[in-house]
């Protein structure tokens, strides 16, 4: 939000910059004609004085680009902003991940690594993926279900795994 109000703020004083090189620049000319001034070496002043208002209108005309620039292209600042955030809260989920896994046994740590990696992960698949028997999977998920970490779906007849951490 600061971005466009930088931009709109930009634009308004090069327009009133620009307003006032213009009058300016015309007012120098309108000099140089009632003097004849450009086949003469008198009006090395006026002449010089021309090159530098072509100079402001060259700042003039950056100004009010970067104004426009500000308003309607900068997004960077909010992706930045995104992706920060989204990294912060990466690190806080895998904080999390890493105090619960020290908490658990070793078929409890395989049981929500094959979660965490596919959520809604059915419970035939997970036997397989975990190299666990039926019985000590049944037994295994119970026990993490007691305590709130995972959750499980019927869908059709088989069960889906999610993590409710």
């Amino acid at each position: 939000m600061e971005n466009k109000k930088l931009g709109i703020l930009l634009i308004i004083i090069s327009l009133l910059v620009g307003g006032m090189f213009i009058y300016y620049s015309s007012l120098l000319i309108k000099e140089a004609e009632n003097m004849g001034c450009f086949p003469n070496q008198d009006c090395f002043k006026v002449e010089s004085s021309l090159n530098f208002s072509h100079f402001a209108v060259g700042i003039f005309s950056f100004i009010l680009a970067l104004g426009f620039y500000l308003i309607f292209f900068n997004k960077t600042e909010k992706a930045i902003l995104d992706r920060l955030e989204s990294e912060k809260n990466n690190k806080i989920e895998d904080g999390k991940f890493d105090i619960l896994m020290k908490a658990l046994d070793p078929y409890e740590q395989k049981v929500i690594i094959a979660v965490r990696e596919q959520p809604g992960i059915t419970q035939s698949t997970l036997r397989l993926r975990t190299d666990m028997s039926k019985a000590k999977l049944s037994y295994v998920l119970q026990e993490l279900e007691k305590r709130g970490i995972v959750k499980r779906i019927e869908k059709g007849k088989t069960l889906e795994i999610y993590l409710k951490i």
